[in-house]
């Protein structure tokens, strides 16, 4: 079992930054990919960015060059930075982990409006 637990989410004017933290506990193996998936009202959860153990991230094309996905696996956790913020990044940003299972956070909202 892995657990994750979100930090990080709010209200921000577009332009403005928002770094989400992510922190895995339980049984976490040294091979894994972390990262964040989001949902906006009325659509899919659709993938923001992962990263892999050794630290390789890849990042949806609608991000890249705006959001940075990092991690620490000394702490088991991985963040986001958020740059340049829009109106269309508003979703509950979520969480998450696989090895040979896969799992999710609670999620966390962020709403960039002026």
């Amino acid at each position: 079992q892995v657990q994750l637990v979100e930090s990080g989410g709010g209200l921000v004017q577009p332009g403005g930054s928002l770094r989400l933290s992510c922190a895995a506990s339980g049984s976490i193996f040294s091979i894994n990919a972390m990262g964040w998936y989001r949902q906006a009202p009325g659509k899919q959860r659709e993938f923001v960015a992962l990263i892999t153990s050794v630290g390789l991230p890849n990042y949806a094309d609608s991000v890249k060059g705006r959001f940075t996905i990092s991690r620490d696996n000394a702490k088991n956790t991985v963040y986001v930075q958020m740059n340049r913020l829009k109106p269309e990044d508003t979703a509950v940003y979520y969480c998450y982990y696989s090895d040979s299972a896969h799992y999710w956070g609670q999620g966390t909202q962020v709403t960039v409006s002026s």
